[in-house]
C-alpha cells in the first residue's frame, strides 16, 4: 500500500509558513518561497534590512500605519533572487498572507507566473486587478492537518 504524499502546493506553502516563524516584525509574521519547475529558488519572511535593528529588538517603526523598517517576506525572496542572480521569470510564489499592492506589483514584473497564499489580508482591489490584467493565476491553498499530525507528533 503506497502512503499518501503531500501536494505539492501545501509542501510548499508549508516551506512559507516555516519562514514566516523567522519573522522579526510584531506586526505579522509573513513567510514567502518561490519555487522554479517543483525546485525552492529563494525563501524570505518579514525583518529588518541585514545589519539594522529589529522591530523585535526594538518597536516597529510606523509611519503612516505601516512599519517601515521591515521589508516584506515577498520582496526579501525576490530581492535574495537578484542578489544572486537567480531568474525568477515562470517562478511561482507561496506567500502566508495575500501580498500588498507593491509586492504584487514586485511579484508581477518579476516574471512570476502563479501566486499562491494561504491568508487573505487586506486583498487589494488594485492587486486584484492587476494580477487578472497580466494574466497571472492566483490561488488560495488550504493546509490538510493530516500531513502534519505524524510531524507534530514526533517533534514534540
Amino acid at each position: 500500500m503506497s502512503k499518501e504524499r503531500i501536494p505539492w502546493p501545501q509542501y510548499f506553502m508549508a516551506q512559507a509558513v516555516l519562514l514566516s516563524l523567522r519573522s522579526t516584525c510584531t506586526r505579522l509574521e509573513v513567510g514567502a518561497t518561490l519555487v522554479k519547475d517543483r525546485r525552492i529558488i529563494a525563501g524570505g519572511y518579514n525583518g529588518a534590512v541585514s545589519g539594522d535593528d529589529h522591530c523585535i529588538d526594538h518597536g516597529c517603526y510606523v509611519v503612516d500605519g505601516h512599519c517601515i523598517r521591515t521589508i516584506h517576506a515577498e520582496m526579501n525572496a525576490l530581492l535574495q533572487c537578484a542578489k544572486l542572480g537567480i531568474s525568477t521569470k515562470d517562478a511561482e510564489i507561496y506567500v502566508t498572507h495575500f501580498p500588498c499592492i507593491h509586492c504584487t506589483k514586485a511579484i508581477l514584473q518579476a516574471g512570476i507566473k502563479k501566486i499562491y497564499y494561504l491568508h487573505d489580508y487586506h486583498n487589494d482591489v488594485y492587486a486584484m486587478e492587476l494580477i487578472k490584467k497580466i494574466g497571472v493565476e492566483i490561488e488560495q491553498v488550504s493546509l490538510d492537518q493530516k500531513y502534519f499530525e505524524k510531524l507534530l507528533s514526533s517533534a514534540i
